[in-house]
């Protein structure tokens, strides 16, 4: 389990595409701390499984269906990646659970520099758009962000300076591709919601 609150930016070292499976290999200097194999790490996002560690070059490999889901496929040696560790029981929840698991991806449509803050409008994933609510929560890229003003195509984030300091926001572009994960319990109860006809 993740907090969505990102700890910085780090670089793809490498990249092995194998059969139905892709190797990362990414340097978490610095935040490699008592990691250790079989240990999990939101990389934008995505939950994954320590392969393996060489001082702080660290290895992950990302299952087709984790291919086909997230932005991962796209992503090149040199490429960034946010990057939180998993939850410690006693650790300070400042954003939102968020379980790492990408429900799809969402185009930039568009970006508008607010003083030295960003305006966004993310496209909704199919299938997601009951669950994105304005005031609600969301996770893009593994950052826990709050809803702004949405319909049924597309939804707003108001993003302030220290967020694009620490993570892969400042280099995003119109039409660039982030991972979404909607938020659970807004699934849960809208799900149910649905279920009983009340929606």
């Amino acid at each position: 389990m993740y907090t969505g609150i990102v700890s910085g930016a780090v670089p793809i070292l490498g990249i092995d595409d194998g059969d139905g499976f892709r190797k990362f290999s990414v340097d978490l200097t610095g935040f490699d701390e008592g990691l250790v194999t079989g240990a999990s790490v939101s990389l934008d996002g995505v939950c994954m499984t320590v392969v393996s560690i060489d001082s702080g070059n660290v290895s992950f490999d990302a299952i087709s269906e984790t291919l086909e889901r997230t932005t991962l496929a796209e992503r090149e040696v040199g490429d960034l990646l946010n990057i939180e560790r998993s939850m410690k029981l006693g650790d300070e929840l400042g954003g939102h659970i968020l379980s790492g698991h990408v429900m799809g991806t969402a185009e930039i449509l568009e970006l508008r520099m607010i003083g030295e803050g960003v305006d966004l409008r993310i496209s909704i994933p199919e299938g997601c758009e009951p669950f994105i609510l304005k005031k609600g929560f969301i996770g893009i890229d593994g950052m826990s962000l709050t809803v702004g003003n949405c319909d049924e195509k597309s939804f707003d984030l108001h993003i302030i300076p220290e967020t694009l300091r620490i993570s892969t926001l400042d280099n995003k572009l119109v039409g660039d591709r982030v991972n979404i994960e909607i938020d659970s319990r807004t699934q849960a109860v809208v799900e149910t919601m649905l279920r009983m006809g009340k929606l």
